[in-house]
């Protein structure tokens, strides 16, 4: 045991041992090779040193050698600079001198010129005194002409003046009258032409049937006893009937028959569809009777607008307001001079459109204003006012444009037409009411209608004899020769013509002839 702990000791004494030898060993090497580095860095230290003086020497001689360079350019940028200095003040100098010269030249140049002015304006006074003198010598021999003339005309200057107006005016007069009259008889003989070919053209292509309408509504009755059964007991039925529809019932003696009168066609209407549905049916009292006129109302009223849309859709006019068009159908159950308003106002707007065709005008704003035209008629006997204002006022409630309300206005001449579509619905007016049968009129109004169109015409000075001819369509003037020469029948045919438009109402248009050596035609239209 003791062996084996001096053997550890002993070597671990002689590990210790020599770790430390080995200690001092690398610390002698340590040292050697401090020494040996500082050796070197020495050395290299001394190596920078010469290298950093050499690089300095030759800095400073490259550093001299440029200098001289960038002095030698300065001086010859310098020398540069100068030369071109002094070139260009010589040429300034130059420059200056030249514009001394011109100066020198204009200023000469402007003293001759105000020379020459000074001796022009001595010359024009001298002249404007010879000019005043002349002048007065001048008035001084025209007023002494002056003064002569009147001597021997006899007359002053004024009363001469007076005598040449009147005779020039005079001749003028009958130069103007031939002139007219040359230039009427050619616009005629060409517009007349020219209107029949497009009123021919229009009529022929618009052959609508024209019927005069009787405005009194009859029912036939199956027997005679049914108008008992009408009457009702005491009355009562035929009270409730006339009370409900606003239309009096008329029962005499024709046989199977009860005549319907009243003012209001769509009323009349009403009565009539009512009572037929009545005597159908057998059962005839005061319910029943309102049962019935009711529903006729309805079926009145769907009529009415479908005879509005018809009349739209077949003259093409669309856009219009649903109450113009309830309006335009009411036209169904009015008549004018016994001719149906509606079909009347159809017949117009398509005369109008074929019209406005033939002269390029536009046709479909034609057509709308030929068919609005006697709108007013629908409802001019539930407002006051003539139908050409009531129709007026309803085209612009329901924004229609401004022509279709002039063309409405003016269709019977009560105000000036503003278009060429306004004098086309009054032509296509005239046309379709002047229809062989399309109006009935009374004998009594016929009479009297020719005997005022006569009248106006001999209320005139000069007139020997005149006569109505063609239905009162035309009047024929004979003129006293002595008392009316060619140049005033021009004149007094167009005085007839105005008043006839102002005095009478007609439809379509009368012609005036008058007739002396020569003859003058003019319209009212």
């Amino acid at each position: 045991m003791n062996e084996w702990i001096y053997a550890a000791i002993g070597a671990v004494a002689g590990l210790v041992i020599g770790l430390i030898l080995l200690k001092i060993n690398s610390k002698k090497s340590f040292n050697k090779g401090v020494e040996y580095r500082k050796q070197v860095a020495e050395q290299a230290i001394g190596s920078a040193e010469e290298e950093a003086r050499r690089i300095v020497a030759e800095g400073e001689k490259s550093g001299e050698a440029r200098k001289r360079e960038l002095l030698l350019e300065a001086k010859e940028e310098i020398h540069r600079s100068r030369t071109e200095w002094e070139s260009e003040l010589r040429e300034r100098k130059a420059e200056l001198a030249r514009t001394e010269n011109r100066l020198a030249q204009r200023e000469e140049t402007l003293d001759r010129k105000i020379e020459q002015q000074d001796r022009k304006e001595e010359a024009y006074a001298e002249r404007m005194v010879r000019i005043l003198d002349i002048e007065a010598k001048t008035k001084e021999v025209y007023a002494q002409q002056l003064a002569e003339l009147e001597k021997i005309a006899g007359l002053t200057v004024e009363e001469a003046k007076q005598y040449l107006l009147k005779n020039v005016e005079n001749d003028v007069k009958r130069e103007a009258a031939a002139i007219i009259r040359d230039i009427e008889s050619k616009a005629k003989e060409e517009g007349e032409a020219r209107a029949r070919e497009i009123i021919t053209t229009a009529i022929q292509r618009c052959a609508a049937d024209q019927a005069s309408e009787v405005t009194v509504s009859v029912v036939a009755l199956p027997s005679d006893e049914m108008k008992g059964r009408i009457i009702g007991r005491e009355g009562r039925n035929i009270r409730t009937i006339e009370t409900m529809t606003g239309v009096d019932l008329i029962i005499d003696d024709t046989p199977e028959a009860v005549i319907l009168s009243g003012f209001d066609p769509v009323r009349r209407e009403v009565a009539r569809i009512a009572l037929e549905k009545l005597v159908l049916d057998g059962r005839i009292h005061p319910t029943r009777i309102e049962e019935m006129v009711d529903k006729a109302r309805r079926e009145v009223d769907s009529v009415i607008k479908k005879a509005g849309e018809d009349a739209a859709f077949e003259t093409g006019v669309n856009g219009l307001h649903p109450e113009i068009i309830k309006t335009l159908g009411k036209l169904k159950y009015r008549t004018s001079y016994g001719q149906n308003v509606l079909r009347h106002s159809v017949e117009v707007a398509i005369l109008a459109g074929i019209m406005a065709d033939e002269l390029g005008v536009d046709s479909v704003l034609a057509k709308r204003a030929g068919l609005l035209h006697d709108i007013g008629k629908a409802i001019d006997h539930e407002v006051e006012g003539t139908h050409i204002m009531i129709g007026a006022d309803l085209a612009r409630k329901y924004k229609e444009s401004d022509i279709v309300v002039n063309a409405i206005m003016a269709h019977h001449g009560d105000v000036e037409p503003e278009s060429v579509i306004a004098v086309l619905v009054q032509a296509a007016d005239a046309i379709s009411s002047a229809r062989p049968g399309a109006r009935r009129e009374s004998l009594e109004n016929y009479i009297k209608r020719l005997e005022k169109l006569e009248g106006i015409a001999m209320s005139f000075e000069g007139i020997d004899k005149c006569y109505a001819i063609q239905a009162g369509r035309e009047i024929r003037i004979m003129v006293k020769p002595e008392v009316v020469n060619d140049d005033e029948m021009i004149l007094k045919t167009r005085d007839i013509v105005k008043k006839i438009e102002e005095e009478m109402e007609y439809p379509g248009q009368i012609k005036v002839t008058m007739v002396r050596e020569t003859r003058a035609t003019g319209y009212a239209k």
